[in-house]
């Protein structure tokens, strides 16, 4: 189990040529790359994304490659790209009666007017990319699976708690459905009571009736699914790959069995304990957004 969050970087240098990564995840629903590089690297945004993909399932990632040469880079020019601004500049200098000239210093530094030449070279640029990047993975799944181990502990602590809520709540539970029929049987007692005319009542029917809303109070199968749902949780969370989306389902679903059982029963214990189960639920709910 890994969390979505974390940070790793990685370089690989040869001839001269040194590729610098860093890469870093926040949680997210989906994964959401977001690349920042030199534009002459532009051209392999999609072997990296590819790349990225193949380890990492969820998550926003950004990251960053920085790209350093110390020997000698051929750049070509595109002069039809000039020849545009230059005319632009002028078509300028005429409208609004601007003087002055434009240099090489300015012109060189305008967008798109130089670029690397494209060489053989490439194919082992595009080889020290992927070898920056993949250390950049290493280093951030590292760090992903500690976050996630301690992530791990805290869901472990948490669904201890609800355990030990639910003993009481489950020790009482024979006695909300007793509780719940002896209530209605008082309250129908003193609305007949409180009648001006007496009705005939069938006693058997009646009786029916009351063991029929009684059972309904009964919260032993939310107990039992609660038990269920926490160790599917335990055995979920023992996987390796992408988990987060079904602890997220199982969390719900947690809180669906809690919310029942708090709406059943007026039983004090019951619902104090309940009420803790919830808390604990919440918590949950909070670290479930965080793994991957």
């Amino acid at each position: 189990m890994r969390s979505m969050t974390g940070y790793g970087s990685g370089s690989a240098g040869s001839d001269g040529t040194t590729v610098s990564v860093e890469m870093k995840t926040v949680n997210n629903r989906f994964l959401d790359v977001h690349l920042r590089m030199p534009s002459s690297l532009q051209h392999f945004e999609g072997a990296l994304k590819k790349q990225l993909s193949a380890s990492l399932t969820r998550g926003r990632v950004d990251v960053s490659i920085q790209l350093e040469r110390s020997s000698e880079v051929t750049y070509e020019v595109n002069k039809e790209l000039v020849a545009g601004y230059l005319a632009s500049f002028r078509e300028i200098g005429d409208e609004f009666a601007l003087p002055g000239e434009v240099d090489i210093a300015t012109i060189a530094k305008l967008p798109g007017v130089l670029t690397a030449k494209e060489s053989s070279a490439d194919d082992t640029l595009e080889q020290l990319i992927a070898e920056a990047v993949g250390d950049a993975i290493v280093r951030l799944q590292e760090m992903r699976a500690n976050e996630g181990a301690s992530l791990r502990e805290d869901l472990e602590l948490r669904l201890s708690n609800i355990e030990r809520h639910l003993n009481p709540i489950e020790s009482e539970s024979a006695n909300v459905s007793e509780e719940y029929f002896n209530k209605l049987l008082k309250r129908i007692g003193e609305l007949l009571e409180k009648a001006e005319a007496k009705t005939e009542i069938d006693e058997g029917r009646l009786a029916q009736e009351v063991a029929y809303l009684a059972d309904r109070s009964d919260i032993s199968e939310e107990i039992t699914r609660l038990r269920a749902h926490i160790s599917h949780f335990r055995t979920i969370m023992d996987e390796e790959n992408e988990v987060g989306k079904r602890l997220d389902f199982l969390t719900q679903e947690l809180n669906r069995e809690a919310n029942t059982i708090t709406s059943k029963t007026s039983n004090l214990v019951v619902k104090e304990n309940a009420l803790g189960i919830k808390s604990e639920i919440e918590k949950i709910r909070e670290q479930v957004q965080n793994i991957e």
